[in-house]
């Protein structure tokens, strides 16, 4: 086994992975940029290096430099997370070079899976269905209007690298071909450095079903059931949940054996998962693998009752893995909210700034994955992701309702976060129900507007602000200092402080 890992990543993932190696034994070693000098990762890291600015392509892009740490401090691993280098084969190359294990695909497997467009070739030698589209990248503007005849609208333009809805954009008529071509280029050239785009017939009213597949170094190929990923907000997942409320054992099967056959026929080794659409009369059609731990992943653990990020570790390690198909048997119901300090009143942007006063919901079934505590300044260099809540449940209704409360519990103050938004979508008749699709919550926001903030701040909310607020301006007044959010026990002894400092008697 590993004595060091490093962790090519920042936010929760490398909370996330770095936990892990401590509950393994094996020192964690982190990596940070300027704007995440402070950040919780390298907090709880047992070694932090810095890597440069915080633009992306001076740190966390830099395979030269993330290379160089993972040689100073000694690692004999490396774990890129998601997002940034995860996919890209030149890492997985320089690591082997550099006599250090990514954990992770092959490079050669990266390629012929991580690339979109190549993929769709190996499904289609596999005898895997895919969704109408273009095998190849597209050379240029004129090759974009002649797939487009031919294929149809509406159409989606597709970035060949990378995933999270970057580069991705819905084309429903000719004169929008132009400007979606070129803005899309634009958008997954800046973020994963690879501008290539194809494109695919656009299913209207799908599902976004995907299939966790893990394979070891002996040819073992394993999938782990499936996860409903279509409750998205601009091609961006933004509630997951497993298993399907719509796939049942026979579907399951299927996907799931389709999607070994994937796996096998590009000699996969390590996590992955398959993405397909499945239609209104349970037809599935192949979209793509992502060659690299997911950001859901956590729904897939709570009902297998797995740990993915110590079984990439083993695997990497050389260690077969521990379970055949047979002995993988889903229990209850897991459901994941991704929370993003992004402000829903203002098209959600992103919300960067300083939380003043942060509180994690507890209790039965409730698990976060967060990689942010009070008092962080949120940079605005980044993904605005703060962090993940995933309820279990013994049934689907259980885990709703676990959520549901959880999000009641869930107090961030001081940046913006789409919390409400969420609130609001647990309640929807149509959510609890399960019947859902790639475009619901879209079209439920276009007819919500005026909800999609949530409901205002509890009064204990306000009064906490208040009081952060008042700490300050008697700091900036000469008044004795105070700590930047005073620790909040209850509500009482808040508007208490609130009373003292305001000089006012309690009534």
């Amino acid at each position: 086994m590993f004595r060091k890992i490093l962790i090519a990543n920042r936010g929760e993932i490398a909370v996330r992975v770095l936990r892990a190696c401590h509950e393994m034994g094996i020192e964690a070693v982190a990596v940070y940029s300027e704007a995440d000098r402070g950040s919780l990762h390298v907090q709880l890291a047992d070694e932090a290096y810095p890597i440069g600015a915080a633009e992306s392509r001076e740190s966390y892009l830099s395979i030269e430099k993330i290379i160089g740490v993972a040689r100073r401090a000694g690692c004999g691993a490396l774990h890129p997370g998601y997002g940034f280098l995860a996919e890209n084969p030149d890492l997985a190359r320089a690591c082997a070079e550099a006599g250090i294990v990514f954990i992770g695909p092959t490079p050669e497997a990266m390629e012929r899976l991580g690339s979109k467009t190549a993929a769709r070739h190996v499904a289609r030698e596999a005898g895997v269905p895919t969704v109408p589209g273009t095998l190849d990248p597209i050379a240029d503007e004129a090759a974009a209007r002649n797939a487009a005849q031919e294929i149809g609208f509406p159409l989606l333009l597709k970035a060949v690298a990378g995933g999270g809805g970057k580069g991705m954009r819905v084309v429903e008529r000719k004169a929008e071909l132009e400007g979606a071509w070129r803005n899309a280029g634009s958008e997954a050239l800046n973020a994963f450095g690879d501008g290539r785009l194809y494109m695919e017939k656009y299913l209207t009213s799908p599902r976004h079903i995907e299939i966790q597949v893990f394979g070891d170094n002996r040819g073992n190929v394993v999938y782990l059931g499936e996860r409903e990923c279509s409750l998205q907000r601009r091609h961006q997942k933004v509630i997951e949940e497993a298993p399907s409320p719509v796939v049942d054992a026979e579907l399951r099967r299927a996907m799931g054996e389709a999607s070994v056959r994937l796996a096998r026929a590009a000699g996969y080794r390590n996590a992955g998962t398959a993405e397909f659409l499945v239609d209104e009369d349970g037809k599935f059609y192949f979209l793509e693998v992502n060659t690299r731990l997911q950001v859901e992943h956590p729904v897939t653990e709570a009902v297998t009752s797995l740990d993915l990020v110590k079984l990439q570790i083993r695997i990497a390690a050389g260690e077969e893995l521990p379970f055949r198909q047979e002995d993988v048997t889903l229990r209850g119901h897991a459901m994941e909210c991704r929370i993003y300090a992004e402000d829903p009143e203002n098209q959600f942007f992103p919300s960067p700034g300083e939380i003043l006063s942060l509180r994690l919901p507890e209790g039965p079934g409730i698990r976060n994955d967060v990689g942010v505590v009070s008092g962080w300044t949120v940079p605005g260099d980044y993904d605005p992701m703060l962090g993940k809540l995933i309820a279990w449940g013994a049934d689907r209704a259980e885990a709703v309702a676990r959520l549901a409360r959880a999000l009641d519990e869930y107090w961030v103050v001081g940046i913006k976060t789409n919390l409400g938004l969420f609130r609001r979508v647990l309640r929807d008749s149509e959510f609890l129900a399960g019947a859902i699709h790639t475009r619901w919550l879209d079209q439920w926001l276009a007819s919500h507007e005026s909800l999609v903030a949530g409901p205002p701040e509890s009064e204990e909310q306000i009064v906490a602000a208040l009081a952060v607020a008042l700490w300050e301006a008697k700091s900036a007044n000469g008044a004795a200092a105070a700590p930047a959010t005073p620790r909040v026990d209850s509500r009482w002894k808040v508007e208490s402080r609130v009373d003292q400092l305001d000089n006012k008697p309690r009534r």
